[in-house]
């Protein structure tokens, strides 16, 4: 896929304006390319896999914020060649469009991992949130209705994660470090930050070109985790061999997962619809720790009551619901 060096006249006031070309695909119209479902499911999955590596690489000390400098760092890196797709000419007055967008995933991530300090279980959840969010922004920010179906699928999948992260009390119990209020806060301001940034890159891409907006805009996030290096534990020259056979190949998927969605939204649009697909990581991430528990070290997730189970059995459904009211 390839775009035009330079933008028509119209084209360039839009890229000044933050609207879309006429061209440009829009979230609500019909005949969405196999891509903008297939990249999703694909993000999903590679989130799940990519968390699997981070957590096998997180028994060698590596830490949180070591390991959102590295794979922001991948992200900026692997962005970087989407730059040969071209676009248009950048224009200085337009850069705060992709800066915003930084600022906002950046800021994500920083509520992410604040709240996952706290209760694991209780963070997760509310993370999902993001769904909602994002139908609620679509309707805000983007001249696009969200289809009824839509919201009735994002409210199914919001509740189909908390069902799919369901957990004893007593099991959680002395995993959070920070007070609950404080944990929910984070998580929900990490799920409104994402939310805004994905649908503000369907916004904004389209009349740069994914080409332009993409790497400039993770670019940038790498260029802010450096403001992470204080926070570290450690040096990352201190990170032991054995855990970068883990780290570097989960960071790599972190990149792809996030290209391939952040390439989605900036191509096909539809980021509720999206958003909904790629939430199947839930279903996914369970699945893994059923199977994989004991090697990741997870293995009393096994051992879980059969309530639990009878929740998570549940909350499969309600996704695999909400997957169909986006298909149809």
């Amino acid at each position: 896929m390839t775009f035009p060096a330079i933008l028509p006249d119209f084209a360039h006031a839009a890229l000044l304006q933050g609207i879309r070309p006429l061209g440009a695909v829009t979230a609500s119209g019909g005949g969405a390319p196999l891509a903008a479902t297939l990249m999703p499911l694909a993000s999903g999955l590679g989130y799940v896999a990519a968390v699997l590596l981070v957590k096998r690489a997180s028994s060698y000390g590596v830490g949180l914020w070591r390991t959102a400098f590295v794979s922001n760092l991948a992200m900026g890196l692997g962005f970087a060649p989407l730059w040969l797709l071209g676009g248009a000419e950048v224009q200085a007055a337009a850069l705060w469009q992709p800066a915003l967008c930084a600022v906002l995933f950046f800021a994500g991530q920083v509520f992410t991992f604040a709240a996952l300090a706290g209760e694991v279980s209780l963070a997760t959840p509310v993370l999902g949130l993001k769904i909602i969010f994002v139908a609620g922004a679509s309707a805000l920010l983007l001249a696009e209705p969200v289809r009824p179906a839509w919201w009735i699928a994002a409210a199914l999948a919001t509740a189909a994660v908390g069902l799919l992260q369901a957990m004893p009390r007593a099991h959680a119990a002395g995993r959070g470090g920070q007070a609950a209020g404080r944990t929910i806060a984070l998580a929900m301001s990490a799920a409104l930050a994402f939310a805004v940034c994905d649908v503000l890159v369907q916004r904004f891409a389209g009349a740069w070109g994914v080409g332009r907006f993409l790497p400039l805009t993770f670019g940038l996030v790498a260029v802010f985790s450096f403001g992470l290096i204080p926070v570290f534990h450690a040096p990352l020259r201190t990170i032991p061999p054995a855990a970068w056979r883990w780290l570097a190949p989960g960071a790599i998927l972190l990149a792809m997962q996030a290209a391939s969605m952040a390439y989605t939204l900036g191509t096909h649009g539809r980021a509720t619809a999206a958003n909904i697909l790629y939430s199947t990581r839930g279903l996914w991430s369970v699945l893994a720790i059923g199977l994989l528990g004991a090697w990741l070290g997870t293995g009393g997730e096994q051992r879980l009551p059969r309530a639990v189970f009878r929740l998570r059995l549940a909350g499969s459904a309600l996704m695999l619901v909400a997957v169909v009211l986006v298909l149809e």
